[in-house]
């Protein structure tokens, strides 16, 4: 009984391929929440899927449905070996993007896994069927070796996370008692370099927004009156160039942070931000002027426009359009206050005479806000020293992942440290045909979980 050897059974599970049988299963289940008609292959992925394999290792499972109305049920499973002992709560989500199934490349399918090489196709594979399937896997290793983990665990998975996890908050304070925890460490979204661990201690917010120019209600012939007409789609541009620049930095600078904690400044200058070979290549001049690539994505608040719509784009005609529209979103830390965006571009906008240009905020899904966690508190040093002593690797420490989690349901809602620790690659296809695994990658990440869960159970937790 020891801890190498509980990492060498998570590691067994992974080679001799009984690992892969399982996630392949869970593949094949078609939970593409935005699609019509998914809510029974929702269902289906927790009641016949997940309750089977967590009441085989001691979970109790209860599914329940979205007090939204809106969104897909949870699952709280729980394993209480003692009352007395510390909880760990642990996340996932087993819903999916669609299948875009005619997009990937010849020989590939969405609802099954294929191997290529050290590659390992098919939807969901780290979004996010793989990571909480992997972490499970290593805990069940965990459970072999020794008989026990040394804690309780609660694990919640939902399955609307691909559309915003609508109830996920409500749902969280409705069950607050049966998700009582000390904290929260679980798996999702990419590391920034393949190679390199990383924890992951919180997540920027997002926040949606629509800029509207319209002038009349139809088009008028650009020949007979061009020049006598405002083209609405010129105005909005120029209102956006007075937002951000051409070269990407914020000139509203009431929506970026006063600056970077030097905390999370010490923790970022390890960080390295790197695709792979199939991932873009970065644009070093874009963004904030002075601030390295891991700062700008991690440590600081971006504008983006997402669309940009004037006239009839597929078809153009000559003639001034009636109207423009840009869909735009503010990607952001917890150094502001979402609350405080949408008045400061008005503001802005009215002062540099674009008070024909109209701002609205846009509700999509769960409101996701900000959250992060000191790097050098006990959670990140006690989770990063496990890591180090099973790979033999220095983690990188991320104050908070780049896109959105409901993690302020776990931090700000619960109370919780949480910690996540990716077993993914930013050049993974998340969300896009061909995503796919890398299997040393996903290899190293169960190692790494069975080391933790061996750990958490062998010392005293931060309180």
């Amino acid at each position: 009984m020891s801890r190498d050897a509980a990492i060498a059974a998570a590691r067994a599970m992974f080679d001799d391929g009984s690992f892969l049988a399982i996630l392949q299963r869970r593949i094949a289940c078609p939970t593409a929440s935005q699609e019509p008609g998914a809510y029974p292959h929702l269902m289906r992925y927790l009641e016949q899927e997940m309750a089977p394999d967590l009441e085989r290792i001691g979970f109790t499972c209860t599914v329940h449905p979205n007090p939204s109305g809106k969104g897909g049920p949870f699952m709280i499973a729980r394993r209480v070996e003692d009352p007395g002992l510390p909880t760990l709560l642990t996340y996932g989500h087993g819903d999916v993007v669609p299948g875009l199934d005619k997009e990937w490349h010849e020989g590939l399918a969405p609802w099954t896994i294929t191997e290529r090489g050290d590659r390992l196709y098919g939807r969901g594979i780290v979004d996010n069927k793989g990571q909480h399937s992997a972490n499970l896997a290593a805990l069940e290793a965990v459970l072999k070796v020794r008989g026990k983990l040394g804690f309780n665990v609660t694990l919640l998975l939902e399955m609307s996370e691909e559309v915003g996890s609508p109830g996920i908050d409500e749902f969280a304070r409705a069950h607050r008692d049966e998700l009582k925890a000390d904290v929260l460490i679980a798996s999702d979204g990419p590391r920034l370099v393949p190679d390199v661990p990383a924890l992951v201690l919180g997540t920027r917010g997002a926040l949606a927004l629509d800029l509207r120019v319209k002038y009349r209600e139809g088009g008028h012939h650009s020949g007979n009156w061009g020049g006598l007409l405002a083209n609405p789609g010129v105005r909005l541009a120029h209102a956006i160039a007075s937002i951000i620049d051409r070269e990407g930095r914020v000139l509203v600078r009431d929506l970026v942070p006063e600056r970077i904690p030097n905390s999370v400044r010490a923790a970022l200058a390890s960080c390295h931000v790197d695709g792979g070979a199939d991932g873009p290549e970065i644009n070093a001049w874009w963004g904030e002027p002075g601030l390295t690539a891991a700062e700008k994505v991690f440590g600081w608040n971006t504008f983006e426009v997402l669309a940009f719509q004037c006239g009839h784009p597929a078809a153009p005609v000559n003639a001034v359009p009636p109207e423009a529209f840009a869909r735009c979103q503010i990607r952001y830390t917890v150094d502001r206050h979402p609350s405080t965006f949408i008045p400061a571009i008005r503001k802005h906008l009215a002062e540099a005479g674009f008070d024909d240009v109209q701002v609205d905020a846009v509700k999509q899904g769960a409101e996701w806000a900000a959250t992060r966690m000191d790097p050098d508190g006990p959670w990140p040093q006690l989770v990063a020293a496990s890591v180090q002593r099973t790979t033999g690797k220095v983690p990188m420490i991320v104050p908070n992942a780049g896109g959105s989690l409901p993690n302020d349901t776990f931090a700000v809602t619960l109370g919780l440290p949480t910690v996540y620790l990716p077993h993914s690659y930013t050049g993974c296809s998340q969300h896009a045909p061909n995503e796919h695994a890398l299997r040393p990658l996903m290899r190293e990440g169960m190692e790494i979980m069975a080391g933790v869960f061996w750990d958490l159970g062998e010392q005293p937790w931060p309180r």
